[in-house]
């Protein structure tokens, strides 16, 4: 499982023209299920990203996790993230979970966020979705968990 995770100021998630999920200082953390990924593997990915310490402390250096700084986390599901540009220009999404498996993962990931942690907002599953972020730092880390 894949998660591009991006300290922010405030983010939040349009659809429709709607805000249907926005946060303050936290995370946005954009998941990708791949073929093969279970909900334990969810599990490890979320654990990763909530003792992720990448905010600052008194003496600013990224010793914090979100967890810590009492941040929120918006959840929006991106299959792009499994791209492969090795064959061409046209990326190939084969890596990427089945949208069913995928939305089922997602879920997961989400279900298990809310029961971890008190601020979790999300986008919509396969919704066209436009993200508007202020990314801290600008701080982005690339994370990959599997089984």
């Amino acid at each position: 499982m894949l998660a591009l995770v991006q300290r922010v100021s405030e983010a939040r998630v349009v659809v429709g023209g709607a805000t249907i999920g926005e946060i303050s200082r936290g995370l946005l953390v954009l998941v990708c299920a791949e073929r093969g990924d279970s909900e334990a593997v969810a599990g490890k990915l979320l654990a990763k990203v909530l003792k992720l310490r990448i905010f600052s402390d008194e003496a600013g250096k990224m010793n914090l996790s979100v967890q810590d700084v009492g941040g929120g986390l918006l959840v929006v599901s991106q299959f792009t993230l499994a791209a492969d540009t090795t064959g061409g220009n046209r990326p190939s999404f084969t890596a990427a979970a089945p949208p069913d498996e995928g939305r089922r993962l997602y879920e997961s990931f989400v279900a298990q966020a809310r029961a971890a942690h008190p601020v979790v907002q999300t986008g919509e599953f396969a919704a066209d979705m436009q993200v508007h972020l202020v990314n801290d730092g600008p701080v982005t880390i690339p994370l990959r968990v599997v089984a």
